[in-house]
């Protein structure tokens, strides 16, 4: 059965766009949401925390303050991928869109110029709205500006999805990736919080060697 789809002539002009998220994509950074509770209670949350939970808090009435995403705060680069990029293709048609708010646009224009990566700050975006929808939406504007070739990284999964999804029904060639940390980056807090599950002693809670040997003297 054909598809019910046209498919692009090879006599087409293919117009390529890069969209790249920021956090835990280009970059990790110790940059917090912080969050008050419906009760009146503060707290904070990681970037990985934030992009999990936000749809669940936010039903719930938590009202989120995001003046610590106005900066790029101890950002490390994950940056190998969108330097090939650049070098192949330019940095005209590659795009940062980012769910942290607009203010962020330039200190993540000089973070990136400072790791190697001159994309020209127009072309970074914040929506100022964490939804997967709200980035399928966008890039549905990409599509209608005439952009046929796609690739597009993220670290959330539903935001991945949501992208797929959208571009599945348009006449257009796309590339969607996951983008992942390595594991050797947090494998000593992914340790801690397994052995929180396991013993009960909390992920942050740190031992002098004495105590640590007094405490696993029992347990061979």
């Amino acid at each position: 059965v054909e598809s019910i789809k046209p498919q692009l002539r090879q006599s087409e002009n293919v117009r390529g766009i890069s969209i790249l998220d920021f956090d835990d994509t280009l970059a990790t950074t110790k940059s917090n949401v912080l969050f008050t509770a419906p009760d009146g209670t503060k707290g904070k949350l990681n970037a990985e925390e934030y992009a999990r939970d936000y749809v669940e808090l936010a039903a719930q009435g938590y009202v989120f303050d995001f003046s610590e995403f106005n900066k790029v705060v101890k950002g490390k680069p994950l940056l190998n991928k969108a330097k090939k990029l650049a070098e192949k293709f330019g940095t005209k048609d590659m795009f940062i869109l980012t769910a942290r708010p607009p203010a962020a646009q330039e200190a993540i224009y000089e973070f990136l110029k400072n790791q190697g990566l001159n994309i020209p700050i127009d072309n970074i975006t914040g929506l100022g709205n964490s939804t997967s929808e709200a980035k399928a939406l966008w890039i549905a504007d990409k599509v209608a500006e005439g952009y046929n070739d796609f690739y597009f990284a993220d670290d959330a999964l539903q935001n991945v999805q949501a992208v797929q999804n959208m571009l599945n029904q348009f006449d257009v060639k796309s590339k969607i990736q996951q983008a992942k940390v390595r594991f050797s980056e947090n494998i000593d807090i992914e340790f801690n919080n397994i052995l929180e599950n396991v013993t009960g002693i909390e992920s942050k809670k740190r031992f002098s060697a004495i105590k640590a040997r007094k405490r696993g003297e029992s347990k061979g």
